[in-house]
């Protein structure tokens, strides 16, 4: 808000220059900034706090200014002639949402001649940033700028034949055109003000087209009324329109000042365009103001400001700002004016206290108090393993939990999905943050496509981050995911080639990963799944209990994200890892004997498993088989049709002796017998 100087020394005396007024609103915490040089000419402009909307109004701004200076406050009088008409012969008023509306009054003036303002009041008027429009317009925003009341005036002929006010909430399918000139449809929350049958404005946002103010108007009706903040915002947020006025009401505004401004407009009206005012204000208050009393503790403001501010200067403080108090003991019994409806507990006076007081007056001090020591309890600690873990060969993503419907289309999720049951935001930004996402896939493939996108072709990335699903009474359950893609290769020093990020190399350091934090038993199942490729693609397993999947993604996936070279990715339930993962123990000596390799390639049919052959190895092994690895695969000439040959490396040692040959050759034997009998597979 603007803040012309020459205006608000109308209201109280400034002892200061511009930039010294300045300084200190903004160290009483009122920041201001001052434009212009000419001291008449300058502005305050003003960054206000949500709390302090009440320094919108320029009399309110000349309280701090006499708070910090001492000058008394001049509160413009009211001085007006009434008729000896009656204003309930005129006009009623009815309220039918008391809890929206704890106020309105109306007054009439008759008469009146619409024409251009005084040029000093359009001066003011645009030096604050408003359009000047007429006289009788311009009367009741200049008053809303000094009291901080906003008012509106109607077209008093054009308010229907019975001249009824009725506050009420819109109907089912009701419009009103608005000074804008745009018809706007509302909604059963949305407050207006009628004539008893049709819209005539937008309850403390914007007038009706249909009453406004015109060349041709002689009878004015003033409004001035109170308006409950909360469904203000929510009207104009629904309508996205705001107004000088609705932003007023949203922070709130005096509903014991109310009276004052209809009568102060009434009077400048009565001065600026002529006419007759009847006689009364019709007031319709039916739930009368009460200043809240509020204790505050001499004590306690020391305790919270670490100071020592004496009694006698913090009645100084309350009696500079105006506040009615009564004293007892070293506590303050403090009645919060009407004006100031941000003043509601003791921490409130407290802050009063302080930037009155001074900000630069209190010393640094570290807080006392007792204390226990901070932590991380074990879920924390181990989602940091994690990532420590995961960022020796990932770089970390972080995207953002709501996502677009449409996400899950590009990964081919069916349409009958769970994944598809998305919890929808009531306010989204926009139509891509509208849900909360229901898997992480989409986010990675975004990253991987936005990294090529630059030119960036070697990508490996992982992801820590919740995923929503609904559950009971409508409360979302969040289940935490650990999730990684890979793309391109691998690139390595100068004595090695690169090594391709495919499904295997991504699978070994997923493999690494659950060795690394103790989760035994891990299997690997085939699997189909529509977003990652068919026949690569598996679920993965520990101790029988399914907690993630693998796979290479679909060519039809990556085609849509426009990803021109083959990804892979996993996703993980990260509350799985932590109930499957074990401390780690050293309880094995080390052993003196030196261990037997014994390398075996078979001939098995094509559809075999690696995966379940070496379970049968294992299973036939025994104890003193220590290690199994797959170190060949072939398929082609030289190979029947319908088979494949793999290649396996045994390891065998004992704890108590040397084996011998005929020991490990035995042993062998009954690998082989094994896998003869359970896979169908040969020796070459």
């Amino acid at each position: 808000m603007s803040v012309p100087i020459k205006w608000l020394k109308e209201y109280i005396k400034i002892d200061w220059n511009p930039e010294e007024l300045a300084h200190r609103l903004t160290m009483a915490g009122i920041a201001v900034d001052p434009v212009g040089d000419d001291e008449d000419d300058a502005v305050l402009e003003l960054d206000l706090t949500p709390n302090r909307g009440d320094c919108l109004g320029l009399i309110n701004m000349a309280r701090e200014v006499s708070a910090l200076s001492g000058n008394p406050v001049i509160i413009p009088k009211v001085s007006l002639k009434e008729n000896n008409e009656k204003v309930e012969d005129y006009i009623t008023v009815e309220i039918a949402e008391p809890d929206l509306c704890r106020r309105y009054a109306a007054r009439v003036i008759k008469n009146c001649r619409v024409a251009p303002s005084p040029e000093w009041m359009q001066d003011r008027l645009a030096g604050a940033g408003i359009r000047p429009i007429n006289n009788i317009v311009d009367v009741t925003n200049y008053v809303m700028l000094e009291s901080n009341q906003p008012l509106h005036a109607f077209d008093y002929r054009l308010l229907g034949e019975d001249h009824r006010i009725l506050v009420r909430c819109a109907q089912p399918g009701e419009t009103i055109t608005t000074l804008d000139g745009v018809e706007r449809a509302l909604d059963e929350e949305m407050l207006l003000i009628t004539d008893g049958t049709r819209g005539v404005a937008l309850a403390g946002v914007m007038g009706g087209e249909n009453t406004e103010i015109n060349d041709d108007t002689t009878d004015v009706l003033l409004e001035s009324a109170w308006f409950l903040g909360t469904n203000i915002r929510k009207t104009g947020r629904k309508l996205a329109l705001r107004s000088d006025s609705s932003m007023r009401f949203e922070k709130g505004t005096d509903i014991e000042g109310v009276i004052y401004a209809v009568n102060r407009a009434a009077a400048l009206i009565q001065e600026l365009a002529g006419g007759q005012v009847v006689k009364g204000v019709f007031d319709n208050y039916p739930r009368p103001w009460k200043a809240d009393e509020i204790i505050l503790r001499s004590e306690r403001v020391n305790y919270v400001l670490g100071t020592r501010i004496s009694i006698e200067e913090i009645g100084d403080c309350l009696k500079r700002l105006g506040l009615r108090f009564t004293k007892n003991r070293g506590q303050f019994k403090v009645y919060a004016p009407s004006y100031r409806p941000d003043l509601m507990i003791e921490a409130d006076l407290i802050e009063e206290v302080a930037r009155l007081y001074g900000y630069d007056r209190i010393p640094p001090r570290l807080p006392e108090g007792d204390s226990s020591p901070g932590g991380l309890d074990k879920g924390q600690k181990y989602r940091t393993t994690v990532k420590e873990l995961m960022s020796r060969s990932f770089f970390e993503l972080v995207n953002y939990n709501f996502v677009n419907p449409s996400s899950l289309d590009r990964i081919r999720i069916p349409e009958n999905s769970p994944l598809r049951d998305f919890i929808k935001l009531a306010n989204p930004l926009s139509e891509d943050q509208s849900v909360m996402r229901t898997i992480l896939l989409p986010g990675l493939l975004d990253s991987v496509a936005g990294n090529l996108a630059r030119k960036n072709q070697n990508l490996a990335f992982f992801e820590m981050g919740p995923v929503f699903h609904p559950g009971d009474q409508d409360l979302a359950r969040e289940i935490l995911k650990l999730g990684a893609v890979v793309c391109g290769e691998r690139e390595s020093f100068w004595l090695q080639k690169n090594v391709a990020m495919d499904f295997f190399y991504l699978k070994g350091l997923l493999e690494d990963l659950l060795l690394q934090l103790s989760v035994s038993d891990v299997s690997f199942a085939a699997i189909d799944h529509p977003a990652y490729h068919p026949g690569r693609t598996a679920v993965v397993e520990a101790e029988g209990r399914e907690i993630g999947i693998i796979g290479e993604i679909h060519p039809l996936v990556l085609e849509n994200y426009d990803i021109r070279q083959r990804a892979c990715a996993f996703e993980l339930d990260m509350q799985g890892l932590f109930e499957l993962s074990r401390k780690r123990t050293m309880n094995d000596e080390i052993v003196r004997y030196p261990s037997v390799e014994r390398d075996i390639a078979l001939l098995v049919p094509s559809e075999a498993k690696a995966q379940d052959l070496l379970a049968g190895i294992r299973n036939a092994g025994g104890e003193l088989l220590r290690q199994v690895l797959v170190f060949d695969l072939y398929s082609g000439g030289q190979v029947p049709e319908g088979k494949k040959s793999m290649a396996f490396r045994l390891t065998w040692q004992s704890n108590q002796k040397t084996l011998t040959d005929s020991e490990v050759s035995d042993l062998m034997e009954a690998v082989l017998e094994e896998l003869k009998a359970l896979h169908q597979a040969s020796q070459r």
